[in-house]
Order: C-alpha cells, then sequence, then structure tokens
C-alpha cells in the first residue's frame, strides 16, 4: 500500500520598516510517499523544491527505509539534501556582538547545500516477568556540507562572512540506553562526533565541537505524585579559536517535584558541584584593563538554584 502527499507553500515574513521585502521570501513545493512493501519493509521517499530570493532553486530528495527484522530488532536507514540561506546571524558574529561584521553580499554569497546519511538500529526487550525493560539505540551520521559560510578578516579591520571553496565532513555515531525498573528509569548515551573543514587542500579541525559526549539521567517517577532526577553530563577537550585545547568536564544537576491534584512544588538545582570555567581554565589573555578574550566552551553562571509552586485549575 502506498500513500501520497502533495503541497505548495508560499511564506514571506518581515518585520520593521525599510526592510526589502524579497530577502524573506521563500516558496516551496513537496511531495512525499510512504510505501509498504512488505511486512517487514516500509519506505518512506520525499521531494521539496524550494526558491529562495536572491539564492535560486534548491532540489531536496530524501529516502528512508525501515527493516523490522524481528519483534525486537529493527533498523532504519536513510538520506537526503538540505541547504541555509546566507546569514549574518552565526556564532562566530555573535561572538564578536556583530560588531566589525560587514553584511550578506547576495552577490558574492550563495546557499550552503548539505548531503547527509544516517543509519540506526533498535533493540527492545524485557526482563523479569517484563518488570525490567532495556532498549538500545544505536545511530551512525555522516554529512557533506558544501561552501560552508565562515566569518573571515577582510580590509580595513572589517570581517566578511564568506562561503569558503571547500567542505565539511561531520561523520559519529550516538548511542543511546535506556533500563527501566518499576518507578525507577536510566537513560546513559554517548555520542562521538568528527567534524573537519577542508579548504585547498588543507584540513582543520573544527573548534568548539568536543569529540565526546556522555550523559546520564537516573530518573524515579511516580505518576501524579512524584519526580526525581539526577542527571550528569560529560565533555571532552575541545579545540579553540586560539588553537589550544580546552579542558574537560563535568556538569551535574538534580531536580524534585512533588505532586497533588491541584498544586505541585518544585526544585531544580542546576551545576550543584559548581563547575566554571573560570575555575579550571581563563576566559581572556593579555591585562584585566586590556584583556584578550577567549571562547567560552564551559558553563560561567556556576551553581543555580530555583524553586516555586505550579497551581492547576
Amino acid at each position: 500500500m502506498a500513500e501520497f502527499v502533495r503541497g505548495y507553500f508560499s511564506l514571506c515574513v518581515f518585520s520593521g520598516i525599510n526592510i526589502k521585502l524579497s530577502a524573506f521570501f521563500c516558496t516551496l513545493l513537496f511531495v512525499q510517499n510512504n510505501w509498504n512493501l512488505t511486512n517487514w519493509l516500509n519506505l518512506e521517499t520525499g521531494l521539496r523544491t524550494d526558491y529562495v530570493a536572491d539564492y535560486g532553486v534548491a532540489v531536496l530528495p530524501r529516502i528512508s527505509a525501515h527493516f523490522k527484522i524481528t519483534d525486537k530488532f529493527s533498523s532504519r536507514l536513510g538520506g537526503g539534501f538540505g541547504y541555509k540561506a546566507p546569514t549574518v546571524f552565526t556564532e562566530d558574529s555573535e561572538k564578536r556582538q556583530y560588531r566589525d561584521v560587514l553584511p550578506i553580499d547576495k552577490d558574492k554569497n550563495k546557499l550552503e547545500r548539505s548531503y547527509g546519511l544516517n543509519w540506526d538500529f533498535n533493540y527492545v526487550t524485557s526482563f523479569g516477568g517484563g518488570n525490567v525493560t532495556f532498549s538500545v539505540n544505536q545511530l551512525f551520521f555522516y554529512t557533506y556540507l558544501d561552501n560552508p559560510l565562515l566569518l573571515q578578516p577582510a580590509t580595513g579591520g572589517m570581517y566578511q562572512l564568506n562561503n569558503i571553496k571547500g567542505h565539511t565532513d561531520s561523520k559519529g555515531g550516538e548511542t543511546n540506553v535506556k533500563i527501566g525498573y518499576k518507578d525507577f528509569h536510566l537513560y546513559l548515551g554517548y555520542t562521538y562526533t568528527d567534524i573537519e573543514t577542508k579548504e585547498n587542500a588543507i584540513k582543520y579541525e573544527n573548534i568548539l565541537t568536543p569529540k565526546h559526549r556522555l550523559n546520564s539521567i537516573l530518573m524515579y517517577e511516580v505518576e501524579d505524585q512524584w519526580k526525581i532526577g539526577l542527571e550528569a553530563y560529560y565533555f571532552s577537550p575541545q579545540k579553540l579559536g586560539d588553537g589550544l585545547k580546552g579542558k574537560s568536564y563535568v556538569v551535574c544537576g538534580f531536580m524534585i517535584e512533588k505532586i497533588w491534584e491541584k498544586l505541585s512544588l518544585y526544585a531544580n538545582f542546576e551545576n550543584f558541584t559548581d563547575r566554571r570555567q573560570t575555575r579550571f581554565d581563563t576566559i581572556y589573555t593579555g591585562s584585566i584593563s586590556n584583556p584578550d578574550f577567549r571562547d567560552i566552551y564551559a558553563p560561567l553562571d556556576g551553581f543555580v538554584m530555583n524553586a516555586g509552586i505550579k497551581l492547576g485549575f
């Protein structure tokens, strides 16, 4: 059995005065199909075509195949195209607070285009007469980003957002495990990310991207009575804009909520170990009167606690 969906969409968003309307204009056509080929294979396909003012047409096909291998084990393989229109609102521009950053030039800039592939596996089971549940998801991904938009020095001390003549490779994997026993749930996760940009036959590692991340969450939840959670996140050292490496760090949190019929009390204890970049690394070099600020890659606020009351009517 096959199911088709087709559509047309036109969007124009603007505000303020002296705004060039066409800069916010996008038109798209789309069609998608969900096809149950067999009782173990489902195929989803789609095609979207966007017209972006000043930058032309983007054709975006996608495909995804879902394999039901057993009642407990399944897999999904998918891929597709994407794009992003040039914008001055990037992380690099924000770090400079948009000072000395030149506007986007429609005659020089172009769409960033991406080509992605992902493959994941899912396994779900239970033990002890259903008292213990276990599930694991393993994901592998790869993305090729063509002509990425980067902030580069220009003349007169200014900065310009340019589409470099190169590409960015993003590849990695993510593992997520969930274990449940009665009112307790344990979530464990690991993410490996390797991002490199190649320009003029030169490769360099992307900054502010930890290669290894771990997360763990332990929850105790009694429906309509209690919610208690403890979480911890680990970030591996990451490359900084000055060429140095940051330090690894762990952030922990705790939350509790007591629930009644029309009232609940809650409290959050964020980063209760008070991990701050200023405690284990510097945030600037030079003198305090004339500082040269480094990249911020860890929390600055430290321990934050908030509590409140929720009322239901």
